[in-house]
């Protein structure tokens, strides 16, 4: 009975160690888990092709965590919210972008997460969020498909222009077009020497207006030095016109006009007498007593 009871004590004791080891071993892993990830969501419209759990998270092309959970949004059915696990302290910011990106053309999908703009505030749950959503921009992929059938109307109607530029018409044009060309450059060919000959022409002139231009240069000179001498002229008669030189020359003009008012009256006089300059004038008028 003895070795039975030790049995059982030692089989107990044991299992009590391990469970305590088990209990130990997850609550460190649990403490670790939560202190080395940091969880966000964002949510994704249309088919998310190439995502699953597991799939890669990456922060500015850096591999930071990975997709933990897929699972459609119960108010519009065309989204799927996406959990991502990533590593804490990456300062998602509130203008934060995420994206479904792709490998290449046939390499595998992963999400994008743009860094933001460091004035922008750190992004945090809202009130009643379980994690910070963050908000989701259509991959490239998406957004060539969405831009794809605009491309191709364009491409439409650039081939039906090219088709009506290219009409029977317009190509007749075109050949006489070519045709024209061809006759001008063959023309141009026969005629190369007397085109050589009308630029040695024009470099000639060009030659004898750079001399003739050189000689100008003192008649230019003489001209200004005249031009400089007429504009002192001016000057001097304004000068004198504006000052007392006119009043003056005005006065000596009236004298002038009265000297020779008086000398013509002397000559008349002396035509008349000619000896009343010598002996005066001998005529005697009557003398009162």
């Amino acid at each position: 009975m003895e070795t039975k009871a030790n049995y059982v004590a030692v089989g107990a004791f044991v299992l009590i160690c391990v469970i305590g080891l088990v209990v130990t071993v997850l609550w460190l892993a649990g403490a670790q888990y939560s202190q080395e990830y940091a969880y966000f969501q964002t949510s994704f419209k249309g088919p998310v092709t190439g995502l699953g759990k597991g799939t890669v998270t990456r922060y500015n092309g850096i591999d930071v965590g990975h997709v933990t959970e897929l699972e459609f949004d119960p108010n519009d059915p065309q989204r799927v919210i996406a959990t991502l696990q990533v590593r804490p302290n990456l300062n998602i910011r509130q203008d934060s972008e995420a994206s479904i990106e792709s490998e290449g053309l046939t390499g595998g999908s992963y999400v994008e997460i743009s860094g933001g703009t460091a004035k922008s505030p750190l992004l945090t749950a809202a009130d009643g969020q379980q994690y910070p959503v963050i908000r989701s921009k259509p991959s490239t992929l998406q957004q060539l498909e969405q831009s794809a059938p605009e491309v191709v109307a364009k491409l439409n109607v650039a081939a039906s222009r090219i088709n009506d530029m290219l009409n029977d018409k317009n190509r007749a044009a075109l050949a006489g077009i070519l045709s024209n060309l061809n006759e001008t450059t063959t023309v141009l060919a026969r005629r190369s020497g007397d085109i050589d000959q009308v630029i040695r022409n024009t470099n000639a002139l060009t030659a004898n207006l750079n001399d003739a231009s050189r000689t100008l240069k003192p008649t230019l000179a003489d001209a200004d030095v005249t031009v400089k001498k007429f504009g002192v002229l001016a000057g001097d008669a304004d000068t004198f016109v504006n000052s007392d030189g006119l009043a003056q020359v005005s006065d000596l003009i009236v004298e002038m006009r009265r000297l020779t008012i008086s000398l013509t009256k002397l000559s008349d006089g002396l035509s008349q007498q000619p000896t009343k300059l010598i002996f005066g004038d001998r005529r005697k008028g009557y003398t009162p007593k």
